[in-house]
């Protein structure tokens, strides 16, 4: 199996198991993740997002193998809108 076809078969499953053990350096079970399975489960994560997700979010790859850095303003932006965040007054409470 090639390694697109890898990432293509790949379950959000395994995706979310591998990205969680990248970001804590542990695998689930609670075993640290030697430097070559990091490097190895990191890669794996990036091509997931890259050519599965498709994801424009900030610290990811996108499809066209870029990483996407958003600028603070473009980040403000996306999560200050007003349907986003809920809003009260002190009376409302």
């Amino acid at each position: 199996m090639n390694f697109n076809a890898l990432v293509q078969a790949m379950t959000p499953e395994v995706y979310e198991k591998l990205a969680d053990a990248v970001a804590t350096g542990r695998w689930a079970d609670g075993n640290p993740l030697t430097e070559d399975q990091r490097d190895h489960s990191f890669q794996l994560v990036m091509a997931y997002q890259a050519h599965v997700l498709k994801s424009e979010e900030i610290f990811t790859i996108g499809a066209d193998g870029q990483m996407i850095q958003k600028t603070k303003a473009e980040l403000k932006k996306q999560f200050d809108t007003p349907q986003s965040i809920a809003r009260f007054s002190h009376d409302d409470l």
